[in-house]
């Protein structure tokens, strides 16, 4: 059924989410400080019995210079450096195993796709620990730390997007100047946090994007993983003003707001783990030129197959077909 307002009602939404006074301090010191740390770039040739895609175990250093691992994906039959599509993994998830999502690279670009610290046990195998710290939180990852913005596990995720996107161009493999982000639920809403943290990547693709709109999505939903912060809350009610000032520096709203590269969005209106509206609240404040598709009668799987087909199309409009040469 459907889990939110009419469309017509979503198009015109507005969140109420606020922009900290500092925000943008807050995160050109982040990034500054991350940066203090060479990337550290490692890159490690995978043997695999593939003919036709080439893999690399990548490693770069993340928030903290903490090292961060990810897989780089190439066609074999590469004779130049290509457009890459730098993809961001959903909640529980890593980066997997290497022979899987093999879909970008088969289209003939290069695919780098990056590890989620401290996550990887639920349904895709990780490689990278968080080494940040937490304090007492709700089991998962959405209430580590989240007294402070400056202790936020999100700080240390987001981080290491924006690095990820600096390891990808740092390849001999990659053109740096055609960069695509790409995300499904949260790495959805982490591709949204990049692109206006790294302003001159080329498109941004956000696929029923989870972390936004905070203050709509806590108390619209009773689906983890926004029920987490729900669960945290109604044991720490003192928490509720601090825990929501710290949300708002992680919001895909307020990064929406400042971000400008072309934008295709997705959503479903029987989605119950991100609700359209808090889609549409990310959508509708985004700065610069965009688009969204909505499937009306599909839950968090979105478009699915039909998603990817959609993604494949906006890359061949901006890139052409011709990204590979035997």
């Amino acid at each position: 059924m459907f889990v939110d307002s009419p469309e017509a009602e979503l198009r015109h939404y507005v969140s109420s989410q606020s922009d900290p006074a500092d925000f943008d301090s807050f995160w050109e010191q982040t990034l500054a400080e991350a940066r203090e740390y060479d990337l550290g770039l490692m890159v490690r040739p995978v043997q695999t019995p593939l003919e036709t895609i080439e893999i690399f175990d990548i490693t770069f250093n993340g928030y903290g210079g903490q090292p961060i691992k990810a897989w780089l994906r190439v066609p074999a039959a590469a004779t130049a450096p290509l457009p890459v599509i730098v993809e961001y993994v959903g909640y529980g998830g890593g980066r997997g195993h290497a022979l899987e999502d093999l879909l970008w690279s088969s289209a003939g670009y290069a695919h780098l796709i990056m590890d989620n610290r401290g996550q990887g046990t639920v349904w895709k195998l990780g490689d990278t620990p968080d080494d940040g710290p937490a304090g007492p939180q709700a089991p998962g990852m959405m209430t580590r730390g989240i007294r402070s913005p400056e202790t936020y596990y999100f700080r240390r995720l987001f981080t290491d997007a924006v690095r990820a996107v600096e390891a990808a161009r740092a390849l001999d493999a990659v053109d740096s100047s055609r960069v695509a982000l790409h995300g499904i639920s949260q790495g959805g809403g982490i591709a949204l946090a990049v692109s206006a943290l790294v302003p001159d990547v080329a498109v941004v693709m956000p696929r029923v994007p989870f972390l936004c709109d905070f203050p709509r999505a806590t108390v619209i939903t009773d689906e983890l993983p926004y029920r987490e912060i729900a669960q945290y809350l109604s044991r720490h009610r003192s928490d509720l003003t601090r825990a929501h000032e710290t949300l708002a520096y992680f919001d895909g709203v307020n990064f929406a707001r400042r971000a400008v590269a072309p934008a295709r969005f997705s959503t479903a209106l029987m989605d119950p783990v991100c609700p359209p509206s808090t889609v549409f609240a990310a959508y509708n404040a985004y700065a610069g030129e965009k688009t969204i598709d909505v499937w009306p009668y599909n839950a968090h799987e979105g478009g699915g197959i039909d998603d990817d087909v959609a993604v494949l199309g906006v890359l061949e409009r901006l890139w052409g077909t011709a990204t590979v040469r035997a």
